[in-house]
């Protein structure tokens, strides 16, 4: 991935950092693997607003994504890398040797016309999908399932990878993106590699109208507003504030949310990083 900078023709474009998509081989997606996204703008069904600063934004259709990987020990060619409107990272096209066709979430690396498998016959190469239990120590993963079969839920983001760092019984020990340490049972999946399009983090939009294609609406701050609204609204001139908290009175900085009681802390060996 390559990034641009623009000259300051206009207020738009004098900090505007932007992405030159040349990893992307195709504009058009595969149309058996879209379904139609409704958005509801943060309205209910009645049309009162119940999520605030949600609205308007591009028409986005979703791209079925492949997160089980478990069309196993088949292989499949990329066809095409692909954008996708409804994550950051890269999504790639794969067609199977029996003639489907999936979209996996793209690994760093991965090129048009390249092999990938998944299953206890694949291989240590980046896209390949396999169990944590037969994935070598030291090893960089992402697209982790937490139960088997389920699909993976954690390391998705673009740029992002955990890494395999030991093995005890039945569970594997993975350090996350986040710091955090914990054990996953090791009959989960993981792909080889990290997650495409790293510089992902370094765009910058440039003006406020970009937020508005992606369907965010402006944002005011707690301080900005009356009592009335919100518990760090209100005094005179910037004599206003408190602890910071949220609309509902929840503290944000060093406050604990996670449930005590959560069934998964066992698996936690160390928590994330503050």
């Amino acid at each position: 991935m390559a990034l641009r900078k623009f000259n300051p023709i206009t207020p738009g474009t004098r900090f505007k950092v932007a992405d030159t998509y040349q990893d992307v081989t195709t504009r058009e997606p595969e149309k058996t693997l879209l379904v139609k996204q409704k958005k509801s703008g943060g309205r209910n069904h009645s049309g009162k607003m119940t999520m605030r600063y949600l609205g308007g934004g591009h028409k986005q259709r979703y791209r079925i994504i492949d997160f089980k990987r478990d069309k196993q020990d088949v292989p499949a060619i990329v066809k095409t890398i692909e954008y996708d409107p409804n994550r950051s990272a890269r999504i790639a096209l794969l067609q199977y040797a029996d003639g489907e066709k999936r979209y996996i979430i793209a690994p760093q690396g991965l090129e048009v016309g390249h092999e990938i498998k998944s299953g206890a016959q694949a291989v240590v190469e980046p896209g390949n999908a396999m169990f944590l239990k037969d994935i070598p120590l030291g090893t960089t993963i992402h697209h982790i399932e937490l139960k088997p079969g389920q699909g993976a839920n954690l390391v998705r983001s673009a740029g992002v990878s955990a890494q395999l760092q030991a093995k005890d019984g039945k569970y594997v020990i993975v350090r996350l993106p986040s710091g955090e340490t914990r054990m996953i049972l090791g009959t989960c999946m993981a792909v080889i590699g990290s997650v495409s399009n790293p510089d992902h983090r370094l765009v910058v939009s440039g003006k406020a109208g970009r937020s508005r294609w992606f369907g965010r609406r402006p944002r005011n701050r707690g301080v900005s507003m009356n009592p009335v609204d919100h518990p760090m609204g209100g005094g005179e001139g910037r004599a206003s504030g408190g602890h910071p908290r949220s609309r509902k009175g929840i503290p944000s900085k060093g406050y604990k949310t996670r449930a005590p009681k959560n069934a998964s802390t066992k698996y936690i060996i160390e928590r994330r990083k503050k």
